[in-house]
């Protein structure tokens, strides 16, 4: 293969994808799995101690949104919703509520769409993070963040030590609005994570995502144009996100330590 091809084609094309999955679509998948690893854990926690209907006290909130997003994002991908549920709890299933949904299988909109259906509740539950933070914590400042142009894993952890920084202040311990916001927000990160039936979507959408950017980023290396560069240039945006799903973790984490620690006495 001649070596022009590889330089000046096969390299640019492989390194300009392998950034934009990482750098934007690996955010939802790291935390996507992340996120459902402690609410697995918190939900059998509660399963083992005082019962099915201990994860109530979150999901009468946040069950009811994670259930509306995957219906909202679904007709936006021109799905049709055949079955909704916003908070039906099921004690012999398990199950909390559902969303049924079908499209047609030629249709590639649809296909793509199944990745953003399945992130539904990530997308929309952060937004719900985000005007809880507005609404009730006006002054908080974590998320005024700063125009980022270095790589994603820079802009983790930036994000990662300005929101612990800007959360973590003896003055906001002292309002009301401050917990009613911790409890609040914590309806919405305890359930904001992908189930399994949804990390199964999003992976089939996702190939589709692929071959998709693949086809957009041959066509502009072939006209010259740097679409990296414009998607690094959203980093400000993304790191909105990252502070988002950075605090639902936090909460996620501290809800499962406070639920494994009442546990304890049930397991003498």
């Amino acid at each position: 293969m001649d070596n022009t091809f590889l330089s000046e084609f096969i390299f640019p094309l492989v390194s300009a994808v392998t950034i934009q999955i990482i750098g934007v679509f690996g955010i939802f998948f790291v935390f996507g799995f992340l996120l459902s690893m402690f609410q697995q854990q918190t939900q059998n926690l509660y399963q083992r101690t005082v019962g099915w209907k201990g994860i109530l006290w979150t999901a009468w909130l946040g069950t009811p949104i994670h259930e509306l997003s995957h219906a909202l994002m679904a007709k936006l991908f021109m799905h049709r919703v055949t079955s909704i549920s916003l908070f039906k709890p099921n004690k012999r299933t398990g199950g909390l509520g559902h969303v049924d949904h079908t499209y047609h299988k030629w249709n590639l909109w649809a296909r793509i769409g199944n990745f953003f259906i399945g992130a539904a509740p990530m997308i929309f539950g952060s937004l719900v993070l985000y005007l809880l933070f507005r609404f009730l914590l006006p002054g908080t400042t974590f998320l005024d963040l700063p125009l980022y142009t270095d790589s994603s894993l820079s802009l983790i952890f930036s994000t990662i030590k300005q929101t612990l920084s800007g959360l973590l202040t003896l003055s906001s311990f002292s309002t009301w609005q401050f917990w009613l916001f911790l409890y609040l927000s914590s309806c919405v990160a305890s359930h904001l994570a992908p189930s399994r039936q949804d990390q199964k979507v999003m992976i089939h959408g996702f190939l589709w995502l692929l071959v998709v950017l693949l086809l957009i980023n041959i066509a502009a290396i072939l006209i010259g144009v740097n679409i990296t560069d414009f998607i690094v240039s959203t980093n400000h945006f993304l790191g909105i996100f990252i502070a988002l799903f950075t605090y639902a973790l936090i909460i996620s984490l501290i809800h499962f330590i406070i639920v494994f620690i009442l546990s304890i006495p049930f397991r003498r």
